[in-house]
């Protein structure tokens, strides 16, 4: 069974292409919002995923419209990817250290879209990333992807420690979720169907 998707999305204020594949391959990121490259390649490293995006946006009004829409379109290509549900692990949780922070994140691929962000983060800007993007971001993808979210920061003080955090723990959390589980035959549901 291919767990592949390829997606694109094109607006007045983005274009966008991705593809992702669930069980390994290449990864690329390139939006023009360095900061958010750098946490696709690292959720494409610990969540086990071929992940290449690439990105044009609206740069000059700031980076919320490509971040925004770069996480709708990994939502929709997850979504794509994992199809029926048929056989996967469903939940996943991980908690990751950065230096002083501390994230954890929970996954439920429920058909139920819901993103709750919980952290308390600097109002900042990395290279371009306003840090309340993060939130966005997730959001968007969960809202896509149609999963149940949370994503909580216990502490920490640095704000690029504490988003990778974020993105590492929903890395590694989503890598679980979407795994095979040799001993589910069908999908993980008494409802018979995760896909509403």
């Amino acid at each position: 069974m291919s767990r592949t998707a390829s997606r694109e999305r094109s607006t007045a204020e983005t274009q966008i292409r991705l593809s992702l594949a669930l069980d390994g391959g290449e990864s690329s990121a390139a939006t023009g919002v360095g900061f958010l490259d750098h946490m696709l390649d690292l959720l494409a490293r610990h969540g086990k995923l071929g992940l290449e995006v690439e990105a044009n946006g609206d740069l000059e009004t700031g980076a919320h419209h490509t971040v925004e829409d770069v996480g709708i379109v990994l939502g929709q290509a997850l979504d794509e990817a994992l199809g029926d549900r048929v056989g996967i692990r469903r939940y996943g949780s991980a908690i990751v250290p950065m230096d002083e922070s501390l994230a954890e994140c929970a996954i439920d691929i429920s058909g139920r879209p819901l993103c709750v962000f919980d952290a308390d983060l600097p109002t900042t800007s990395i290279a371009g990333f306003d840090t309340e993007l993060a939130e966005e971001f997730f959001r968007a993808v969960a809202n896509s992807a149609k999963m149940t979210l949370h994503v909580s920061v216990r502490y920490g003080t640095n704000a690029h420690h504490i988003i990778e955090a974020c993105f590492k723990a929903f890395a590694r959390a989503l890598r679980v979720a979407v795994s095979i589980d040799p001993e589910e035959s069908g999908v993980p549901s008494t409802k018979g169907t995760l896909n509403e």
